[in-house]
This record gives structure tokens, sequence and C-alpha cells, in this order.
């Protein structure tokens, strides 16, 4: 981190009074195991035993005026990926060089073209996405990380990690400062929208199918979704199941309707499928097949996956390309203010400049794969080393670079299991994720909005931030002017 980075104020003066902090840490720890924010641990794994996920322990501050743009910006966001997911000649030419170069985007669309030539059994898709920004330092705006459209993750467990952060402020004897934590429903608004598609799908018989890993630690979070379907609409069946179980115990009906356990599926929900080692055999590609072409709802459908790859991201940033998809000069001007440099590293004279750029000064971008679930990025002088290496082959179709984002940093403590009983104070930077939920065909956006939000604060040193990872903590923002 530069010396010239900006620091954000902390909401408490720091450090905390360590007779304080100790007390406060050894409570917050109980109340997050004790409410759900918990995780299964990756090094003692046990279904048995559940250990808090990683939190900061002192909401950190983020721009009142930024996080409501974010939150305005999801609707223009949901739609502009809705009609990309939706314009085969677009997403064909976007990702024609990445397909012969990587193999797993290769994989999913190869199911794409599949399911179009074949014609689209079930025409609506359900979008649950998440859309991650950081606070550029630049000029303390929010630009856009990426925005996932598969497996968005943490809606659960962070709806009620903010009660946590109302507890601890008033334990430490602020309670008015929790005025300025925002509401977040953002596990009622993703679950009411997967109701919502089970409810257009027209079977009171059928299923809300999950697709999980074969070893699942981040199991509040997924099973907290499980528990708020049952609890708005007690009647509705949630299924769990992996991809290779679907590829032995699935069917598909007369009429294509995707059979699990001998009943109908009316929404499928993917919170596995985005990487490489969820799909062990042609099994599971067999199987994701058949969702595919199954009458099911998608969360999200084949072309939602592709519409979220790191690719389309970086085509959309062209000038002129976000004209194709949103008619609103408004919207047009928004979006693009969000956007960060963002380079293709084809075969071609945009290519080699981009290449050049990065040899030139690495420490100014993020090298990214077509991959989502965190820690796949490469950073820094090792750029220099990854580009050396396939700056003449077509590998390198299949990553772009992307200008990096500098945010402020702030002061704070992450309480990690097995941490210490008084954490370090630390530099911490954040990263503020907003949800959205979208039904849609290829000529009709039935429902669109924002459903709540999640913060990930990370060491300002640390490139990766997932939690699911072990890298990142949860969080929420504390609003200031």
């Amino acid at each position: 981190m530069s010396v010239e980075t900006p620091r954000l104020g902390s909401i408490l003066p720091m450090p905390l009074d360590e007779k304080d902090l100790k007390e406060v840490v050894e409570k917050s720890r109980d109340w997050a195991i004790m409410h759900g924010a918990g995780m299964r641990s990756k090094t003692n794994f046990s279904k048995d035993a559940l250990y808090f996920a990683p939190f900061v322990l002192i909401p950190s501050v983020f721009p009142r005026r930024e996080f409501y743009k974010a939150l305005e910006l999801q609707l223009v966001l949901n739609e502009m990926v809705h009609w990309v997911a939706h314009n085969r000649i677009f997403l064909t030419e976007v990702l024609k060089e990445t397909i012969q170069v990587d193999e797993f985007t290769g994989n999913l669309f190869k199911i794409y073209e599949t399911v179009q030539d074949e014609g689209i059994t079930q025409n609506l898709s359900l979008g649950l996405f998440r859309s991650d920004y950081m606070v550029h330092n630049s000029n303390s705006k929010i630009k856009q990380v990426e925005i996932n459209t598969i497996a968005s993750s943490f809606g659960g467990i962070i709806t009620h990690l903010t009660k946590l952060y109302r507890y601890v402020l008033q334990e430490l004897g602020h309670h008015d400062l929790a005025a300025n934590l925002p509401e977040n429903n953002a596990l009622e608004g993703l679950c009411s929208g997967m109701l919502e598609a089970w409810k257009m799908y027209g079977d009171i018989e059928a299923t809300i199918l999950f697709i999980v890993e074969d070893v699942t630690y981040n199991i509040c979070d997924q099973r907290f979704h499980e528990f708020e379907i049952k609890r708005l609409n007690p009647y509705v069946k949630v299924i769990r199941k992996t991809l290779t179980e679907i590829g032995n115990e699935a069917t598909l009906g007369s009429s294509n309707e995707l059979i699990i356990d001998n009943r109908p599926v009316a929404v499928v929900y993917f919170r596995a499928g985005y990487e490489p080692n969820h799909y062990h055999s042609q099994l599971e590609w067999d199987a994701r097949l058949m969702i595919e072409r199954s009458q099911a709802i998608k969360s999200p459908s084949i072309h939602y996956h592709l519409a979220g790859t790191k690719k389309v991201q970086q085509a959309l940033a062209k000038p002129g390309t976000l004209e194709m998809f949103l008619s609103d000069s408004g919207k047009i001007e928004a979006v693009r203010e969000i956007f960060t440099g963002l380079y293709s590293l084809d075969l071609d004279e945009f290519g080699d400049q981009a290449i050049q750029m990065a040899l030139d000064q690495p420490e100014r971008y993020v090298l990214k794969p077509q991959r989502e679930g965190g820690g796949n990025n490469i950073y820094g002088e090792e750029i220099k080393d990854a580009i050396l290496k396939m700056k003449d082959s077509k590998e390198r179709s299949a990553w772009i670079l992307m200008e990096r984002i500098h945010p402020p940093i702030s002061s704070g403590y992450i309480v990690r299991p097995g941490g210490p009983e008084v954490p370090e104070l630390l530099d911490l930077v954040s990263e503020l994720g907003i949800y959205g939920v979208i039904i849609g065909d290829s000529y009709k956006i039935y429902s669109n909005r924002q459903c709540g939000h999640m913060l990930r604060t990370k060491t300002s040193t640390a490139n990766e931030g997932g939690v699911a990872a072990g890298l990142g903590a949860l969080d929420s923002p504390y609003l200031v002017d």
C-alpha cells in the first residue's frame, strides 16, 4: 500500500481499552456461534461442529452516498446482465477466444450451445446476483470489482451479523451509533426470489433443489436459505444434492420435468458448479446439461452463468457496448462510472498493448482468469512472471487485465477462530456487495429488485479477500456522510 493511501476514521477511538476489548471479543464470539454466524472448519472438519465465521469486531466506515448509489444501481445491473445473457451473438463473439483455451468455460459454452440449438425448454431464468465494489481513493467513489451471477454467498449469515454489531456497540456503551447500521434483509430477499420463481413454475408439489459441494464448509449460510424458505412457505420442500448425485439419481420426465426423489423440481439454486473441481468426470457435466435441458427454473441458467464471466465484464467496459443492452442514457452513464480499466489479452493489437502495460507497471493491475470463488487472481510482480510465460500463446485469451482499485484504509480488529483473546489492531480495507433478484425471459423482465448487502474486510496487505477461502472477514457498513 502506498503511504499516500487515505485513512478512514473509526467510529470509536482506537485502540480499545484492553480489558474492554478482551471482554467484548469473548462475548461476540459466543454471540456469533449461538446465532448461526458459523462455518465448518477446513482443518478440523466435522459435521457435528461449527466454528464462528471470521468477523470484524467494530463495523467499518463506508460513505453513505456511495452505499445508496450501489443500492440504486443494482436494478440497472440486474437488467444489463439479463439482456447480455439473452444475446447469443454477443456472448458467442466475446467468448470465442476464451473457450478455445479455457476448458472449463469451453464446457459451459458447449452446454449453452446445445440447449440453444435444441430450443430452450424453460424460458424463465432466476438471477440471484451480487455486485461487488471498493471505494477508489482517487475520487472516493465506488468502482466495481466484479458481478457474481452464480452462488452469490453470505446473504444468510450477513443478515444475522448486522444484529451482532448492534449488540457489540451496545456492550461498548454506544447505543446511539447503531442508527448508522443500515437494515439488511438479504436472506428474506433472496429466498423470496426463489419462492417467486417456484410459484411461477406452477406446481405445488414441486421442490426447490440446492446444488451443493461434496463437502460444505459454508453450511450455515446455505441452511439459513433453506430454513428461510420454509419459514416463508412451510409447504415448499428443499432438497440438497451434489452434481454427482444428480447424475446418478435425476431423470427427465416426458415433458422434460427434472425429477429427483420422485418429485418434480421447480427451481434449481446452484451453490456449486462454478469451479472445475466441482465436475469430477463427464457424469457431472451430463448432470449440468440435464438440468439445463429441463423445465426447472435455474439460478443461474447457463446463459446467466456465462454473462457473469470476467471476459464479459471486460467487454462491457468497451466504448459503445452498454448501449446494446441499456437504452436510458442516465443508466448507461451510471454504470460506466463504476467501471475501472478493463483490458483484453487477446492475440491482437489491443491485447499486445495490454500485455505491455502489465509488464511496464504490474503493480497497477490485477490479472484475472474466468473463475469464481476467490483465490484465483494474480497481483504485483507475479503478474510479470505470468504474462511472460503466456504472452506468445493463446492461453492469454483466457485472462483479463483489470486496473487495480486502491481503497482507503481503516483500523480495526479481526476476530478469527483460534485467534488471540486480545486481537491485534490492523490496517483494513473493505469490499461492499449488493444483492439483486431478477426473473425474466428473452422478451420481458417480470421482477427486478435489490435485496440487501454484505461487507467483506481484509488486511490492507492481503490481495484476496474471500471469507470462505479463509482470507477475509465478514463486516457491516457503518454509514458516514
